[in-house]
């Protein structure tokens, strides 16, 4: 019998829309885009594209931990504004996935809030 889905609400990445931050469903956990948005003031954390996605990476993290996961266990699309942002974005992803990177898909969009970046992941628990 399949487990039911179970909300994750994590107090330290900010509340944007009306959506869960996350879902976890069995040893999978689904989240939504995370912003390059500050958690203590609510806005945009800065007006370059490395401090938006840097706040974006770590506000992933925190959500991925407090569903029970971590980066490590992530597949990732992060969302990206313009095209000339990807050497950056290459650096980050170093940064924050130090061993074996996970796969990505990185569409080039227009975000709400004048916003540079999001990144959203499906991970494991297990």
């Amino acid at each position: 019998m399949a487990r039911p889905s179970e909300v994750v609400e994590s107090k330290r990445v900010p509340r944007i829309g009306p959506y869960s931050q996350a879902v976890r469903v069995g040893g999978l956990v689904f989240t939504a885009g995370q912003p390059g948005v500050d958690p203590v003031t609510g806005e945009v954390a800065g007006d370059t594209f490395e401090a938006q996605a840097r706040r974006a990476f770590s506000n992933l993290r925190a959500v991925l931990e407090d569903a029970g996961s971590s980066l490590d266990r992530a597949i990732v699309t992060c969302f990206v504004a313009q095209p000339e942002y990807f050497p950056t974005l290459n650096a980050l992803f170093a940064e924050f996935f130090p061993g074996a990177p996970p796969v990505r898909s990185t569409p080039i969009v227009q975000l709400p809030r004048g916003l540079l970046f999001s990144i959203d992941a499906v991970a494991t628990t297990d």
